[in-house]
């Protein structure tokens, strides 16, 4: 490789951690530039207009109330991804090779065939909703970090429970994910982060001096 070659990756490499603006993971929470900290929660959906007149009002009331006492700004995400349907069509092709009744592959044919068509025509889509939790200080004590972004968070947890939702927090694997799929949605498809990476990426932060 030149060293024209080696500059340019070496610029691309620096200009995307630019974008993305991460200095690493630690036990689910992102490590940002200039002191700031992120925790990210995965909501449960909930069905607005299946819900009667009062339970509406009585839904935007709680959800009034939940602002008011977070004490925070929030971030809301709404991620649309497409669903990876190979691995299913390749079960359900061992399952029909492996029927040995008629009467249940043909069943099954019909059903491979229905669903090939579909997806042939149709992206299949499935659709996720977090809140970000921010927090920004300057302190190098990473367990009094992580303990007021979990007090925060419970908060919020609390305040989706009331309105008959649940959430949880994402672990370091789950929050690397949901950004590699931003980034490389192909790839991600296809090749999704596994914990041997997350410790890859980990050891790589370190050996740049990311303190994390």
């Amino acid at each position: 490789m030149s060293v024209s070659q080696k500059q340019n990756k070496t610029k691309r490499t620096g200009t995307t951690r630019q974008q993305i603006g991460i200095r690493g993971v630690r036990d689910g929470i992102l490590l940002l530039p200039n002191n700031g900290y992120r925790l990210v929660l995965e909501v449960s959906s909930l069905n607005f207009e299946l819900k009667s007149e009062d339970e509406q009002d009585a839904i935007i009331d709680t959800y009034e109330s939940f602002l008011n006492s977070v004490g925070t700004k929030l971030q809301i995400l709404i991620r649309t991804r497409e669903i990876d349907m190979d691995k299913y069509l390749e079960d359900l092709s061992a399952r029909l090779e492996n029927e040995t009744e008629r009467i249940y592959r043909d069943q099954l044919q019909n059903y491979d065939e229905f669903i090939r068509s579909l997806i042939q025509s149709n992206k299949i889509l499935t659709r996720h909703f977090y809140i970000i939790v921010p927090y920004e200080s300057t302190s190098k004590d990473f367990d009094l970090i992580k303990e007021q972004l979990a007090l925060t968070a419970d908060i919020v947890m609390k305040g989706m429970n009331r309105m008959g939702m649940s959430a949880r927090q994402l672990s370091s694997l789950e929050t690397l994910d949901l950004f590699y799929s931003f980034y490389n949605p192909t790839a991600a498809k296809i090749q999704p982060l596994t914990d041997r990476a997350l410790s890859a990426i980990h050891t790589a932060l370190i050996e740049k001096g990311e303190q994390v």
